[in-house]
């Protein structure tokens, strides 16, 4: 039995049920329990109102609270390489970046400043050890695993990181936060980028930088001019609504070119690859690929696992081939490689 100093565990709260439920499971399960929330942004998510919201359910639990100011280090990290990503043409997702960035540095920084030897958030993951290895794994709930976001930590991070919520169902998570008698049982789950609420990409970018994107022109796969556009900052691979072009058949965003300010519009079809590269890759159950494997892979959160075979091109690079085409595989998001429930590797799509 570890001594209880040992069994000391700072949980990263947002004010949220799932941050709130890990203290509870947490306390449950004996560990002397601190919860600490970033301020990120001036807004509602992830502003005060979260520290607030978390300080709150903290002190219904009898659970010592502090706060640190990140918004500095996540304006930097987080929005700026959101804004310089759409400006390069590409389709950046900050969840993954804040996580590799933001919320685990700071969380382990802040844990071993006052001795602390785990951390927690409320993230639907799970960790492994396989002999000196920390091995990534897909939450119990298929709905609610969130491995995909979290595929750039590190094996030493995953050593000092706890996820107590990786066997548990959404629906389980909601009763034990409502058993513990807490306001935010049944809040609702964010589902937008926490400094862009309404979902306005353009509008955010333009209020960020003071930059007015110019219009250009929406071309099809010839060159051909099919309409204007309002700046190729708005508009990411696969979209179909708020193109207002009238061509009398449904059409996609298939390309962009920032350089020209176009906009390359065409069928569904054409959005369909069966090999995808990426780079930036990071490597957690192995430290390399040996020859061609056979993995499961998605290139977006929401997609289904798809088999692929995969070849290491380069030091931090990779080809994966899907067995059947896959939709949509947008430069700038992430595509994240398994065996079985573990994380392989991961890494940036190019």
């Amino acid at each position: 039995m570890e001594e209880y100093g040992k069994r000391q565990v700072l949980v990263g709260m947002s004010g949220g049920v799932d941050s709130s439920a890990a203290v509870a499971l947490l306390k449950a399960e004996g560990y002397q329990v601190f919860g600490h929330t970033l301020l990120l942004t001036d807004g509602v998510c992830g502003g005060e109102d979260s520290i607030r919201e978390a300080a709150r359910s903290a002190d219904r639990m009898g659970v010592a609270h502090s706060w640190s100011d990140g918004r500095s280090l996540f304006a930097r990290q987080v929005q700026d390489y959101f804004v310089h990503s759409y400006e390069q043409g590409l389709t950046p997702n900050p969840c993954i970046r804040c996580n590799r960035e933001v919320k685990f540095l700071v969380l382990l920084a802040e844990a071993a400043r006052r001795q602390i030897p785990y951390v927690a958030t409320g993230h639907y993951a799970r960790i492994q050890r396989q002999g000196d290895r920390y091995l990534l794994q897909r939450g119990r709930d298929p709905q609610k695993d969130q491995s995909y976001f979290l595929y750039s930590l590190t094996s030493d991070q995953l050593s000092r990181i706890l996820f107590p919520l990786g066997d548990l169902t959404k629906d389980q998570v909601r009763q034990l936060a409502g058993d513990a008698g807490l306001d935010n049982a049944m809040k609702k789950d964010s589902q937008d980028i926490c400094f862009i609420p309404d979902g306005d990409y353009g509008a955010f970018l333009e209020r960020y930088t003071g930059t007015c994107w110019p219009e250009g022109d929406f071309l099809d796969r010839e060159g051909n001019v099919l309409g204007r556009h309002r700046g190729h900052v708005r508009y990411t691979l696969g979209q179909r609504r708020g193109l207002n072009v009238a061509l009398g058949r449904r059409v996609y965003v298939t390309g962009k070119d920032p350089r020209s300010n176009t906009v390359t519009l065409g069928s569904n079809e054409e959005l369909y690859t069966t090999s995808v590269r990426a780079g930036a890759v990071n490597f957690l159950a192995c430290d390399s690929l040996s020859g061609p494997v056979r993995l499961m892979g998605k290139t977006r959160h929401s997609q289904t696992l798809a088999p692929c075979t995969v070849i290491q091109t380069g030091e931090s690079e990779l080809l994966a081939r899907f067995d059947q085409p896959q939709r949509a595989a947008t430069p700038g998001q992430a595509i994240v490689l398994y065996e079985g429930d573990t994380v392989v590797c991961g890494g940036t799509i190019l």
